[in-house]
């Protein structure tokens, strides 16, 4: 284990410097989706009523506990109740023969990451009245006892899956003589019990989180069959069903403290290894580029926190046997602990290594790093696994010169058996604390949005110019940085065919309903033909509509519009 601390401590510098490299050809790293542009615009005044409203996220959505509705001006539904979602976009079609009149767009839909996502916008056919969007609609309120129980319910299945796995793997590779110990058997089997009921947790409590319901609403039928009926759901329920047929088989070959057989040990292990995937398989991974790679490296994190968990539980629970057979244990140990150690230093690398790769893909930049929530999560995590470390690494060498010489295999003689054991459930102990520390924070990051999804990623789409007779022509915004303070604006108008045009006259506006702020006009000077440029001043965050006005000739008026977070 001293060998591996170097490269260890490398690994660890690695990771602080990894989060400072920008990944620049990878687009952001979603979770917690965010509104792209609908239609119509929000505070857009038509000519006609539209046949249906659409909202474009900038990840895959769907509607599950959720909903997308449109209200009248009279609080009645001008919606025909079948919102459809086809990957990123919403569609909600309108009823026939609406008036004209004000209409609230409200919405609450679920993000890839299975987090949910809420907010409200208005718009106005003819000569009625801009109904005001209620910041409490736009609000993603989750009830405090659900909040509070699904990161509970994560950090039981973490806990779970480090007994569960961790100790059957420790004991296979390590020290065969534990399966003789009863106490073990009983932590395995416990662990799967708590995967099973943080799967069962889980499942019960994503309906009323998405649908900001209370825990009154654990239970209704709807909601169940919302999640049951979502990727999310199923593999929650697979990874239930994992953990019970692993407790099963596991169960029925622990018999008279005997090592089970070969095949049996084989068995466990493949299903182990899908429970492992079942686990890494919903959250953050499975949002954003790459998720073909952003599982399995999820998952050999989670087998190496389970692995390396499970391990030390597995030695703390061998020192604490009867003291008559302290000498025994003492023996069985000192043979023990240098296989422990290397297979410690292996599952340790992985999760450096991992963790890099996973804090690339989630954090991005320094910069996100130390201005986000998850950012400094993620460095308070990292700090607390390298003082486990080094608590380890110091602690493990001087037990293992009082319990025994790893060249020759025998146990020492200074002290007693019991000293020698005291020593190390000491040891083993503080680095207990330190992992189940690291384990808290690991079931917070899951249900923080990551760090690059939560800073200012500039503003870059391309919208359709509306006008009264329908669609003509595009027009692309570049925003940027969308954050509080000056920004850069690039507006460029391009033709049906795509060709850059030249209007007669050009407008862009910002507005933020919810602080009533606005509309603020944006100077433009000409940057070439069809482009234009701007230096506007974002006063506060919020969520903002950016405008564009076009007028190609003097009769006809072309708008789009975005709306966007500025953080």
């Amino acid at each position: 284990m001293t060998r591996a601390v170097p490269a260890l401590l490398l690994l660890g510098a690695l990771l602080l410097a990894g989060v400072g490299v920008d990944v620049l050809t990878a687009p952001p790293a979603a979770a917690h989706a965010t509104i792209v542009s609908t239609s119509p615009a929000d505070g857009a005044r038509l000519d006609a009523v539209p046949d249906a409203v659409t909202l474009q996220f900038d990840e895959p959505v769907s509607l599950g506990a959720g909903y997308a509705r449109v209200l009248g001006a009279d609080g009645e539904r001008a919606d025909t109740g079948a919102a459809e979602v086809g990957d990123d976009t919403v569609t909600v079609p309108l009823r026939d023969g609406l008036p004209e009149s004000g209409y609230l767009v409200t919405y609450r839909v679920v993000s890839a990451d299975s987090h949910p996502v809420s907010g409200a916008f208005s718009f106005v056919v003819g000569d009625g009245e801009l109904l005001a969007v209620d910041a409490a609609i736009t609000d993603a309120d989750v009830h405090p006892v659900v909040a509070a129980a699904l990161p509970a319910a994560r950090w039981l299945g973490y806990l779970g899956l480090a007994l569960g796995v961790g100790i059957p793997l420790t004991l296979a590779v390590c020290w065969p003589g534990g399966w003789a110990v009863p106490l073990l058997r009983r932590l395995t089997l416990a662990g799967l019990g708590a995967v099973a009921v943080g799967a069962l947790l889980g499942v019960l409590l994503q309906g009323p989180y998405a649908a900001g319901a209370g825990p009154g609403s654990l239970l209704d039928p709807d909601l169940l069959g919302a999640t049951l009926g979502s990727t999310y759901g199923l593999t929650l329920l697979a990874r239930l069903l994992l953990a019970a047929a692993l407790a099963g088989l596991l169960a029925a070959g622990w018999r008279a403290g005997r090592p089970p057989a070969r095949g049996l040990l084989v068995g466990a292990g493949v299903l182990a290894a899908v429970l492992v995937v079942a686990v890494a398989a919903v959250g953050h991974p499975v949002a954003g580029p790459l998720p073909g790679l952003a599982v399995p490296v999820a998952a050999v994190h989670a087998a190496a926190m389970a692995g390396w968990l499970g391990g030390l539980t597995a030695l703390f629970a061998g020192a604490l046997r009867r003291r008559e057979d302290a000498a025994e244990r003492v023996g069985e140990l000192a043979l023990a602990l240098p296989r422990w150690s290397r297979l410690a230093a292996g599952l340790i690398a992985a999760l450096v290594v991992t963790g890099v790769l996973q804090s690339v893909r989630e954090v991005g930049t320094l910069s996100a790093l130390l201005t986000t929530t998850y950012g400094w999560l993620l460095v308070v995590k990292l700090v607390l696994v390298l003082g486990v470390l080094v608590a380890a690494l110091v602690s493990r060498d001087w037990v293992q010169q009082r319990l025994g010489d790893r060249r020759r295999d025998r146990v020492a003689t200074a002290g007693s058996p019991a000293e020698h054991l005291g020593v190390l459930r000491r040891s083993v102990l503080l680095e207990l604390a330190g992992a189940a520390a690291v384990l808290a924070l690991s079931a917070a990051l899951v249900g923080t949005p990551p760090a690059r999804a939560a800073v200012a990623d500039p503003v870059e789409v391309t919208l359709p110019l509306q006008s009264a007779t329908g669609t003509d022509g595009t027009v692309q915004v570049t925003l940027a940085p969308a954050s509080p303070g000056p920004a850069s604006l690039h507006v460029y108008l391009y033709d049906d065919a795509g060709t850059l045009i030249q209007p007669q006259q050009i407008t862009v506006s910002l507005t933020e309903p919810q602080q009533e702020i606005g509309p603020l006009d944006v100077e433009l000077a000409g940057a070439g033909p069809g482009h234009y440029i701007g230096d506007p001043v974002l006063p506060t965050a919020g969520t903002w509509t950016l405008t564009v006005t076009v007028r190609l000739d003097e009769f006809t008026a072309r708008t789009a519009s975005t709306t966007f977070p500025v953080r």
